[in-house]
């Protein structure tokens, strides 16, 4: 059978509402906001999930208001000239800054990857191909791109039924809290996996892996109450009990063992430690006790949300909380720029390169670099882990506390490997030799160094390496450029509507690269460029 034709699809319920349709206008109550229900209309296919069977998944809420909201402005992205790590830290930097990298793709003049945008059409009707199968039209019914649906592998709605748990005396707002807590840290857990590691779910003894799998052991950790410091209420997290964690405590949580260690098992331990200290130093953000889900109270509380009759958060609110507030998380030996940390920001050679050079004029770390600029010019910056999980948080602030986003249109494709992967898969980009070979070296060393062999060999690099920044920055820029050759492509299907890009992100280009790893590389599902990762970038 086709890659398109994995199983027959039943009758279509085209343009039907169904309960719970989230696309309606009926009110919901506390716990039918996040209720899912599986639908025709919803089919989404986690073939590569880790589980022990194909099933369907169900969809997740996007709004569940009406669209018409007051036009709210944005407020101005820091100047580079006056405050460059202030500019390379906000959102706005993302978008730009790749776009420098993408012209160079587009022109087949990058350091490290050959280019064919022959082959670009080649993308659009694969992506096409999986929302088609998976979705009817008009796809009003796929999901925004967010950590709920990986909660929901398997078909069952762990969410509503954590939910279900709850006390009939915990409100609509501790609710949410409760899974801003939960969704906060299973973001800053999803980092790769590794190839090797797997989760047996208590809850019904399947296998899990990757993202999915790291959704669930961290569910399960949070109901066991593993992050929380507060012994009357086990279902939250708090400064308490994030500095009190182990690696041997989050080991034994996930399930990490020899022949199925977790990847940068040390690193995410560092990070929620790290995390918790933080929690601490922002009170204004995350209250007196430290939990992350408090970040509530200071955005319905902001300013700008008081200036509106209803609950509109303006994003780079939330997003300048995120990063304010997460910033001592995320390790010190990253890019920094006098003296403040820029976070998953790296120095990329297809960036404009600073005057400030070494003093040897045969010296030239990017010998095709432009001339010499100012030095935050050379910064590609991502924050993707922040980005993720400013689409994850968003979705339970919409479902139950009714909170619109205003300007969530600036947040970007997430650079990511499976993202990435789906433009190398399917020969868009494709490695120049010399980076094949010392990625292919780099990965030899790697078995050796953690004793063990190679199953299906690939190029592998660290985080920082020119070749990742590279393939990060054009893998931005090419997923807004699908956005647009999609809705081209589908057109006639959408009837007069637009997939947005986290539908994208979602139905498309995330489950593709995903889909597509799997038919290039059965054995391992690896992406085609392998991350050493420390368990805190991707």
């Amino acid at each position: 059978m086709g890659l398109f034709s994995k199983k027959p699809k039943p009758p279509k319920s085209a343009g039907k509402a169904l309960p719970g349709d989230t696309h309606s206008t009926t009110s919901f109550s506390d716990h039918e906001a996040l209720k899912s229900p599986i639908s025709a209309t919803a089919r989404n296919i986690n073939r590569a999930s880790g589980g022990t069977a194909t099933s369907s998944v169900p969809s997740t809420p996007l709004t569940p208001f009406s669209p018409m909201v007051p036009r709210v402005d944005m407020p101005k992205a820091p100047d580079p000239n006056l405050d460059p790590a202030a500019y390379l830290r906000s959102l706005g930097s993302v978008r730009e800054r790749s776009k420098l990298v993408t012209e160079k793709a587009l022109k087949n003049s990058l350091a490290h990857f050959d280019v064919d945008m022959d082959r670009f059409p080649d993308v659009v009707s694969f992506v096409c191909g999986i929302i088609k199968r998976d979705y009817d039209a008009p796809f009003s019914s796929i999901p925004s791109h967010g950590r709920y649906q990986h909660f929901s592998v398997g078909g069952r709605d762990r969410i509503q039924n954590l939910m279900s748990t709850f006390s009939d005396s915990i409100d609509t707002t501790e609710k949410c809290r409760r899974l801003i807590d939960l969704f906060l840290v299973s973001v800053l857990l999803d980092a790769g996996a590794g190839t090797s590691w797997s989760f047996k779910s208590a809850e019904n003894g399947r296998v899990y892996k990757r993202s999915e799998g790291l959704a669930i052991a961290s569910l399960e950790m949070f109901k066991a109450g593993l992050f929380s410091g507060n012994s009357s209420n086990k279902f939250q997290v708090d400064k308490n009990g994030l500095r009190s964690l182990t690696v041997a405590q989050l080991a034994k949580g996930v399930q990490s063992r020899p022949g199925s260690e977790l990847a940068g098992l040390e690193g995410r331990a560092e990070l929620l430690v790290k995390l918790g200290h933080a929690l601490d130093q922002k009170k204004e953000y995350f209250g007196d006790n430290g939990r992350p889900g408090n970040m509530i109270d200071y955005l319905l509380s902001h300013p700008t949300t008081q200036a509106s009759s209803m609950p509109i958060v303006v994003l780079p609110v939330l997003w300048n909380l995120l990063m304010t507030g997460l910033a001592p998380i995320w390790p010190s030996s990253r890019t920094a720029i006098d003296g403040v940390s820029l976070g998953d920001a790296w120095p990329c050679s297809s960036m404009p390169q600073p005057a400030t050079l070494p003093s040897s004029p045969s010296f030239s770390p990017f010998p095709n670099s432009q001339p010499p600029t100012a030095p935050w010019e050379s910064i590609l910056p991502f924050h993707k882990l922040t980005q993720w999980l400013t689409y994850s948080l968003m979705q339970p602030m919409q479902s139950l506390l009714k909170i619109h986003f205003a300007g969530a249109e600036m947040l970007t494709g997430l650079p990511e490997y499976r993202n990435g992967g789906l433009f190398v898969d399917l020969g868009v980009l494709t490695l120049k030799k010399d980076d094949l070979d010392r990625g292919l070296q780099y990965y030899k060393d790697y078995c050796v160094r953690k004793e063990t062999k190679g199953v299906e060999v690939a190029p592998m690099f660290e985080p920082s390496d020119d070749v990742i920044v590279e393939w990060r920055g054009v893998t931005v820029g090419f997923l807004d450029k699908l956005l647009v050759d999609v809705n081209r492509a589908l057109h006639k299907e959408l009837n007069g509507g637009e997939l947005t890009l986290p539908q994208l992100l979602e139905a498309g280009s995330w489950k593709g690269g995903r889909e597509i790893a799997e038919v290039s590389r059965p054995n391992t599902k690896e992406p085609p460029i392998l991350l050493d990762s420390d368990g805190t970038v991707f």
